[in-house]
């Protein structure tokens, strides 16, 4: 496993901390006095980034007495395996890990945005307008992803399985290479990795959109803890999910200074961001205090579940209670 850590000087605010604080963090509960230290992994994209950048922008950390040292990651299952070795307290992952805590690898302790930036796509001379027309074809998957979770409920839908279409496995960097020098027909992938195709192949056919099964299928992304740590540093997750609420007000009235502060912190253009943050939905903090108190997201958890096991990518699920913590986000509103 390898993973990088980020550059910038928020990124290395943390070690400037003395040890013991960082000791106390990983090995027993914060106290009130205390400012903990938190080992958190993300993706360079908008979901992963915004609240960092906004809680630098804003001091958030300090506002909340609570330190971060942010460890960039390319995808969500590297995390949850950091977690078990003891190397990461928290991470941002996308729903197509969820799978790990499904299995008791991680738990859930937020939402952190409702993906739907998925898509099932065709090259315009291909003569694949719609998912029938799929059958007896080759079709790009990174399996195991959210782009293979969405292949799945369209072809379901259409009365197909994958048995109907032929699977070309392939990573996410293969998949846009591939269609954009034409080499393959279609594709089930997501933004903004979508972008890059669409510049070499602009009329580019949407077969699927995992808006056409939004709310049915949500697939949210979540902040996941290791386990001992959402055990034992409820404080400090409390005080991380406060600065994510702060961050997720301030970005519902500031969207367009979010994009740009963003851009900055990630070092990537504006366009760039904007394509990742305008493909995903994002309730306000309200609205996930509401959906976490009435078993809205305790549904889309249970939901996933039961994708991951009809693509026999897990054999079992545990129930959601065991892997899923929604008090600690309306606790975390109560004491702002």
């Amino acid at each position: 496993m390898t993973f990088t850590r980020a550059s910038r000087s928020i990124k290395l605010a943390a070690f400037a901390l003395p040890l013991a604080l960082v000791a106390a963090c990983s090995g027993g509960s914060s106290s009130a006095d205390e400012v903990p230290t938190i080992r958190f992994g993300y993706i360079a994209d908008f979901n992963g980034a915004y609240q960092l950048a906004l809680a630098e922008e804003l001091g958030l950390w300090d506002k909340h007495s609570v330190q971060v040292e942010p460890v960039v990651f390319t995808n969500g299952p590297l995390q949850v395996q950091a977690m078990q070795t003891d190397d990461l307290d928290l991470g941002s992952i996308g729903p197509g890990a969820l799978w790990m805590a499904s299995t008791g690898q991680a738990k859930v302790v937020a939402i952190n945005g409702l993906g739907v930036n998925d898509r099932v796509v065709a090259l315009a001379d291909s003569g694949i307008d719609e998912i029938q027309d799929l059958k007896g074809r080759e079709i790009a998957v990174p399996e195991g992803t959210s782009g293979d979770m969405i292949l799945r409920v369209a072809l379901a839908e259409a009365g197909m399985s994958r048995d109907d279409v032929e699977i070309v496995s392939m990573d996410p960097s293969t998949v846009v290479s591939s269609m954009t020098s034409g080499q393959i027909d279609a594709a089930a992938i997501w933004y903004p990795l979508l972008d890059t195709i669409e510049e070499a192949q602009p009329d580019l056919v949407e077969v699927a959109s995992s808006v056409d099964f939004y709310p049915e299928y949500t697939f949210p992304g979540t902040i996941v803890a290791r386990n001992d740590f959402a055990d034992e540093e409820t404080e400090a997750i409390s005080r991380f999910i406060r600065v994510l609420q702060d961050a997720n007000d301030y970005r519902e009235e500031n969207f367009e200074e979010t994009i740009t502060l963003t851009a900055e912190f990630l070092d990537v253009t504006e366009d760039n961001v904007r394509s990742n943050a305008e493909n995903i939905k994002y309730p306000t903090t309200q609205e996930l205090v509401e959906q976490s108190g009435d078993d809205t997201a305790a549904n889309w958890l249970a939901s996933l579940a039961d994708l991951f096991k009809g693509m026999g990518q897990i054999d079992d699920a545990l129930p959601v209670e065991d892997y899923y913590l929604p008090e600690l986000w309306i606790e975390a509103d109560e004491q702002r």
